[in-house]
Parts: structure tokens; sequence; C-alpha cells
């Protein structure tokens, strides 16, 4: 059987990635179509021995720095990928890889991790927060992304199957797609993340700088609470921005290897998370090295971290996206902080695991397999 493996883009190794790492390992003689792919070598071990295509993006003007601005093309540039060879094609989508053309005798699965965020229910905090909420540049934003929902709501009836990788993911594909999905949690590496029990008087943030991350409400918090330092781990296109806003007891790191974070993960007295978030990796990881994380209460960090009102405390929400009341959240755990068992916190994330993401798929596969040969 031919297997392709569709990824929206290869730039960083990040949570998606984490999945196609696992589908690779199910499917080791698949062919991966991405995009673009542009990822650093250090970072892409995982992807040695298998064949990348890429489309007519790869190699346009200033596309590895800015391959985002080519958002008008990718759809048309999804679309040119040539699968007509392949039995089984299996995407995993944050964007526009569920976009790709199969026949009737092909069978596609798409694992979503979210309908296009930018484009459906966030599309109004991101114009807001990148500037494009008015003028000439908000007018033609405004126009590109309706064109994008309406390829978007098109190329969802050439999915055979969806999964989504949240309870969360399913109620916006079946809100936007109208389908049902089955939900798989994505993969973490529960065992590489090393449990410590002891924890140093410092909080931790990791994340990608874009809009909807919300780092920059993160900084503006603890920049007000001077007395109480935040580390800060992360790349991406608002960074400089955020860092100006910062106060002494900030700390930026940048980009790290994950052998760094997990250090600071380990030692952090909470992680703190300010993302209406799909899934939410990195709030499992921290849970996994035994911290307790302090998350803004929506998306799928209800399904992955259990707030006060939980027989197992392993975090804390605060429910409106604000500064004033993630500093209310941060004085409201230092209170609470002893009850906190980081033996416990661990125990709780061990559902979650690469080895159980690839029995679920693995079985849903076969599954839809059968099915569909039937």
């Amino acid at each position: 059987m031919r297997i392709a493996i569709v990824h929206d883009w290869l730039t960083i190794n990040s949570g998606s990635e984490r999945v196609l790492e696992q589908l690779l390992m199910m499917f080791p003689q698949a062919d991966i179509y991405t995009v673009v792919d542009f990822m650093e070598e250090k970072e892409r071990g995982f992807l040695a021995g298998h064949s990348i295509y890429t489309t007519f993006l790869q190699d346009l003007p200033f596309a590895k720095k800015s391959y985002r601005n080519y958002l008008p093309l990718m759809p048309i540039a999804v679309e040119q990928l040539d699968l007509s060879t392949y039995d089984l094609v299996l995407s995993s989508s944050h964007a526009v890889a569920k976009g790709v053309i199969t026949g009737p005798d092909q069978l596609h699965i798409s694992y979503i991790h979210s309908p296009i965020r930018y484009a459906w229910d966030l599309q109004h905090q991101y114009l807001i927060q990148s500037g494009l909420h008015k003028g000439i540049k908000g007018i033609f934003t405004k126009w590109l992304l309706h064109y994008i929902r309406m390829w978007d709501v098109r190329t969802a009836n050439g999915v055979d199957h969806f999964v989504a990788n949240s309870e969360y993911i399913s109620r916006r594909i079946n809100k936007v797609y109208n389908r049902t999905s089955d939900v798989i949690y994505p993969p973490v590496s529960i065992e590489k993340c090393e449990f410590n029990p002891k924890k140093e008087d410092f909080y931790l943030t990791v994340s990608r700088f874009v809009p909807y991350k919300r780092m920059d409400l993160i900084v503006e918090a603890f920049t007000e609470m001077n007395e109480k330092k935040l580390i800060v781990i992360g790349d991406g296109p608002t960074y400089k921005k955020v860092r100006e806003k910062a106060g002494e007891n900030v700390e930026f790191l940048g980009y790290q290897p994950n052998s760094i974070v997990q250090t600071y993960m380990q030692r952090a007295k909470a992680f703190v998370f300010a993302a209406e978030e799909d899934f939410g990796i990195t709030l499992v990881e921290a849970q996994a090295c035994g911290t307790p994380v302090i998350a803004f209460g929506k998306g799928g960090a209800l399904e992955t971290v259990n707030g006060i009102n939980a027989e197992r405390i392993t975090g804390l929400f605060y429910y409106k996206q604000t500064k004033e009341a993630l500093i209310e959240a941060v004085r409201q755990f230092e209170g609470i902080y002893r009850t906190f068992n980081p033996y416990l916190i661990r125990e709780h994330v061990s559902r979650f695991s690469a080895e159980r993401f690839r029995s679920e798929m693995k079985q849903f596969i076969e599954q839809k397999l059968v099915e569909f040969n039937k």
C-alpha cells in the first residue's frame, strides 16, 4: 500500500511536527508532501529516509523567511500536489494540508489540529493584534480571509474521515465543516519529561511569539508583579515588540532546544499560559515534569488541566484573557501553592503518551481501511 502524509509546512519542530513524527514511525514507507521545507538540519532527524516533496512556493523569493506572506497562494499550491498514485492519504492540518486533491479510490484521513485559526473564530482577535483591522491593508486582509474560508469549507468535502486533536477542536470541525470527527489526543513525549518534585522560585512560559499566543499579556502582567521572576522561552514575529514591554524581572532566553526547555520546566514554580489553544502540548509537558499550570480557561486546556474544583488539582484557570485576570490568578496560586502534589500532577498526564497516540491512530486507520475496501 502506497501512503502519502501531507503536512502544512516544515520550518520548526513544534507540536504538529510531533504528530508527523509519530505517523512516520507508524508508516516508515510513507512519502511526505508539504508546502515548503525550510527546517534546519539539527531539527530534522525524525525525517531521515523519507522522500519529501514541496510546492512551487519553495522557490519563490524570500520564501524561507517570509513563507507566511504567501498564504494567498497556499491553497493553489497544495492543490497542485499530485497524490494520484497513493492508496492512503493522511493529512496533518492546521492550515491548508487537508486541501489536497484525492480520487474516489483513495482514502483520505485528516488529523485536524484546528480549522485555520485566523480565518474563523479567532479572525477578529488576529486582525486587531496584527494591526490589520482597518485601512487598505485591513480591507485586503479581510477579503483574503473570506476567500480562505470559502476554500476551507469546500475542501472539507475531499476528506473521508476527520480526526480532531481535542473535544474542543471536534466542536470547531462540526461548526465550520458540519462534519463529525473522532478525538485522538496528540502525542506527548511523557517519558522525555524528567520529573522533578523540587521547585524554584520562578515562573515559566514557553511559546512561539505569534499574536494568538498572547505572550504580551503574560509579560505585561509579570512586569506589574515586579517582585516575581518570569523566564520567557521562544521566538517569533512579535518577539521584539513584546520584549520592549518587559520589566527587569522578566528574563528572555529566545529560542532554546528542547533539552534546555525541559530543565526550566522541571524547576519552575508554575508554567504560565495565555492562549486559547487547540490542545496545548506544553501544558502537558509541564505537568509531566510535576509542575503546576496557570492557564487561560478556554479551549484544549480544559481537557488537559485539572482546576481547583477537581479531586486531583494540577493547575489553576483564569477566565478572562486580560492582564488583570492573570495577575489575580497568580496571587490565588501563591495562596494555595502548598496544596499541589507534583507526583499526582505527573500521574494525571500519563494518558497523553506517544505510545497511546500510535495505538489509537493505528486502530482507527485500520478500521477505516477495512470499511473502505469492503
